[in-house]
């Protein structure tokens, strides 16, 4: 009979692959023949998105056809609340794994249809969301003298690289002006010193939120109207509160959504502050002496003290 070691090898457990590595991941791996989903490691070890962000997106892709995916019935789900999941989707519009479109259904209803890729599709780089994709502009159609066929990239799309610009002419020098030319018009766009504040706050909101970037144009028109929000006793963090809260998930333009809500939740100007009423100074009684104690009181008419009509009867006193 052989002997019992007391340490023992730990039998091999065949669904488990060991790694090198003490402290790494060691997968226990089952086979799992129904209710299950494939979801590309381009999404799960996404190098940008949030771990909210693809946490939803697996979800999404689990769920069939026609189900809600909307931010009220998401977190009611989930217990990250609204603003986390508002977000998390922004995230995946953004990186092109959900689409958010509005379309009107055959009754005249416009509904917001949500399409979910498994593969990312090509989106329009976001300011401080990520890198953009690689520039490409058709092939211009050839001339009747050219002979070759315009060259086809490795994708086989017919894009082509972008063309370099062309070299840039020096523009001549400009004539000096004469004593009598009239000056030139101001700029129209120009910002009332009056209105830096204001400027300094819009132009600041792509902090918030990267899509309120607003151009300088935009900045200066809208400028007066936020003046206007400091001119009845709003505060800069009033106003920002004002422009980011509640974004619609689908902003196509910033600068009209700015002055709309500058123009109609303009709040009326804050009450003047009244003092209190003073108190109204009443003219002192004399002196008068008590007829019972003869000490010293105030009163308007002579008599008793307050003491001595305590203990007096009224019939006495009188």
């Amino acid at each position: 009979m052989a002997e019992m070691k007391p340490n023992p090898v730990p039998r091999r457990i065949h669904e488990v692959r060991r790694t090198d590595t003490p402290s790494g991941v060691t997968h226990v791996r089952a086979q799992q023949p129904d209710r299950f989903t494939v979801v590309g490691n381009h999404l799960l070890q996404h190098p940008v998105l949030s771990l909210t962000a693809i946490g939803l997106a697996a979800h999404i892709l689990s769920l069939p056809e026609g189900a809600p995916v909307d931010i009220r019935s998401l977190a009611e789900r989930f217990p990250e609340g609204r603003d986390r999941i508002a977000f998390a989707l922004r995230e995946l519009e953004t990186h092109g794994y959900l689409r958010r479109v509005r379309e009107r259904t055959e009754s005249g209803r416009i509904v917001t249809r949500t399409y979910a890729h498994h593969l990312p599709h090509r989106v329009p780089a976001v300011p401080g969301t990520g890198a953009a994709p690689r520039a490409r502009r058709p092939v211009p159609r050839p001339s009747r003298d050219a002979q070759a066929a315009p060259q086809e990239d490795d994708r086989g799309e017919g894009w082509a690289d972008p063309v370099p610009p062309a070299p840039r002419v020096p523009e001549a020098p400009a004539a000096p002006a004469r004593a009598d030319q009239p000056d030139p018009p101001a700029d129209e766009t120009a910002p009332h010193p009056r209105d830096d504040r204001a400027v300094t706050l819009l132009a600041g909101l792509r902090r918030t939120d990267a899509r309120l970037t607003l151009s300088r144009r935009d900045v200066h028109r809208l400028a007066p109207a936020v003046t206007a929000w400091f001119d009845v006793g709003a505060g800069a963090s009033t106003v920002i509160h004002t422009l980011t809260a509640g974004l619609p998930a689908v902003l196509e333009s910033p600068a009209a959504l700015i002055a709309y809500r500058l123009r109609n939740q303009l709040p009326p100007p804050l009450p003047a502050l009244t003092a209190p009423p003073a108190p109204s100074a009443t003219a002192a009684h004399p002196m008068r002496n008590c007829d019972g104690c003869d000490r010293g009181f105030r009163a308007a008419e002579p008599g008793r003290c307050r003491d001595c009509r305590a203990f007096v009867p009224a019939t006495c006193a009188a």
